[in-house]
Formats: C-alpha cells, sequence, structure tokens
C-alpha cells in the first residue's frame, strides 16, 4: 500500500522497544512507488516522546525508503541544502502513517559536501539496552555505507537539482 501523491499523512518514527520517537502532523506526498515515498514537510507540527513540540523552520523533502535502512530529509536553507539523514528500518505506510524504526545513527551531509557521523554514543548505548541483535547492527554499519557511498557520487537524493525538482512540484501542487 502506497499514500496517494497530494495526500497528507504522518511520519512516525519508533525505537527498537517499540517506544514512539517522533512524529511529523504532516507529510505532503510528492511521489510514491516501489522504491521509496517522497514528501515535503513545511512547517509541520513535531512531537517528539517526551511530549515536546516544536515547529518544522525550513521546508524539507524527505526520502522514505521502502527497503534501503535508512531516509533523508533534505532541509532548504537560504545557505543550501543540508541533508540529515537517520539509519533506520525501511519504511512502510500503513494507511495512517509512514512508520519505521530508528536506530539512532545518523549522518549530515553540508552543502560544501562534507559529512559528519553523529549519535555514536547512542547507538552503542541503545544496542545494549534494548538488544539489539548482531545482524540489525550489522545491517545498520552497511547500510551507512551505503548512504555515505550515494552522497559522495551525488545520487539521488543528494544533489540540489533532485531536491528542488520536488520542491517546486511541491509548490506547484500547493497553489
Amino acid at each position: 500500500m502506497l499514500p496517494e501523491k497530494g495526500s497528507s499523512v504522518y511520519i512516525q518514527s519508533f525505537k527498537h522497544d517499540g517506544s514512539l520517537h517522533r512524529t511529523w502532523c504532516k507529510g505532503f506526498v510528492i511521489d510514491a512507488d516501489e522504491e521509496r515515498i517522497v514528501a515535503v514537510t513545511n512547517k509541520a507540527w513535531v512531537i517528539e516522546a517526551n511530549g515536546r513540540r516544536w515547529f518544522t523552520r525550513e521546508p524539507a523533502v524527505c526520502f522514505l525508503y521502502l527497503h534501503q535502512w535508512f531516509n533523508v530529509i533534505s532541509m532548504i536553507r537560504k545557505s543550501g541544502i543540508y541533508y540529515y539523514c537517520n539509519l533506520a528500518t525501511p519504511s512502510i505506510y500503513d494507511g495512517e502513517a509512514i512508520k519505521n524504526i530508528d536506530y539512532d545513527l545518523d549522518v549530515k551531509l553540508y552543502p560544501d559536501g562534507m559529512y559528519e557521523i553523529l549519535d555514536e554514543d547512542e547507538f552503542k548505548m541503545h544496542a545494549e539496552q534494548m538488544h539489539y541483535s548482531k545482524d540489525v547492527i550489522e545491517v545498520v554499519r552497511n547500510q551507512m555505507d551505503i548512504l555515505i557511498h550515494r552522497m559522495d557520487e551525488g545520487k539521488e537524493p543528494f544533489n540540489t537539482d533532485c531536491v528542488e525538482s520536488y520542491y517546486d512540484e511541491y509548490i506547484r501542487m500547493n497553489r
């Protein structure tokens, strides 16, 4: 099942133990196929597991992959596009929300092409606390390598034309 193009959906991230991690209250679906769902969040409420609520500051084109263990949030800022990549299970859409399990590790890619791996300590701590299997740890690490390789090659979504094209489509659809 895939969400309809032009529909609004929740995007929910859980932790390995099943607890809710974060919810984006409105993702506008731009595209959906067998590989990925592309949604734009723009001035969307985000609710954290601890109840903290905040509003997204800039529009973002989100690439939620159905077979890859990561998703990519492309934040459009005046200074360029910043990519925040979450290592997570492949996303599913259940008719209610786009959902995945977040595995803590993140990679942030800056407009100048430099990247930073984030939350290694959190990954190690949660791996122990929540009993990540060796297979899960291996898949997450391997998928991080694939993600970084895609960044280095500028493959979708890691290029400005790709992100701007989807954002332009969002603007056209919301006139």
